[in-house]
């Protein structure tokens, strides 16, 4: 899983780049970082752009970059792992999905931490957008959607998956008892949040209006 030097830009949904790599074009980046159009609510919110890497390699790749973050790598499913503003999210046994401010570059970071290790660094920053879905009914409105038991105790704080919203992939992560990142691919962006504003409808809360923050 040793990461490949000679790999460039890969589809835009995907938006991957591989470190180090061949710089993007002043086109290409135009492309990814077009702002979809959010479907706003009372519930729902577009969060800040952020840095998101994917992270692939054995239990010693992960304990080394946790201590690299100043985290501890969840080696239990399905669980995230954070250190203020960095947060690193079980979505394998051998994959994490990485999230840090925009500005943050961790590739040095990692690199170094790493460099004896066969492991791989996958950034995909533009390729995802992040939600926050808030508020007393969020769970009942994701599970409009999402297939998964979002009772407190069976998807407690601190929980994350890969799983479904309607036909969307998403990536699912309670940050507390009625708040929840959501990570989705930004061309599914517009149609989850229409489908969140339009369950909520069914709640008495506010009538979305369309507005982007990304």
């Amino acid at each position: 899983m040793a990461e490949n030097s000679n790999t460039a830009q890969l589809g835009a949904d995907q938006a991957g780049t591989l470190h180090p790599g061949v710089a993007q074009s002043a086109a290409h980046e135009t492309a990814f970082r077009a702002a979809p159009q959010i479907t706003a609510c009372a519930l729902v919110r577009a969060l800040p752009s952020a840095t998101r890497y994917v992270l692939r390699g054995n239990p010693q790749v992960m304990t080394a970059a946790g201590t690299a973050l100043g985290l501890t790598i969840s080696q239990a499913a399905c669980r995230a792992a954070t250190n203020g503003t960095v947060a690193a999210l079980w979505l394998g046994p051998d994959e994490q999905l990485v999230l840090a401010p925009e500005t943050a570059d961790l590739v040095p970071t990692l690199a170094e931490a790493l460099r004896d290790l066969s492991h791989s660094l996958v950034e995909v920053s533009h390729r995802q957008i992040a939600l926050e879905i808030s508020g007393t009914h969020a769970a009942a409105v994701l599970n409009a959607g999402c297939p998964l038991d979002l009772d407190l105790s069976a998807f407690p704080v601190g929980m994350c998956t890969r799983t479904v919203f309607a036909k969307a992939e998403i990536v699912l992560w309670r940050t507390d008892e009625t708040v929840f990142h959501v990570e989705v691919w930004r061309s599914f962006a517009s149609y989850v949040t229409e489908f969140l504003a339009e369950v909520a409808r069914e709640f008495a809360l506010p009538t979305p209006t369309l507005e982007s923050n990304q």
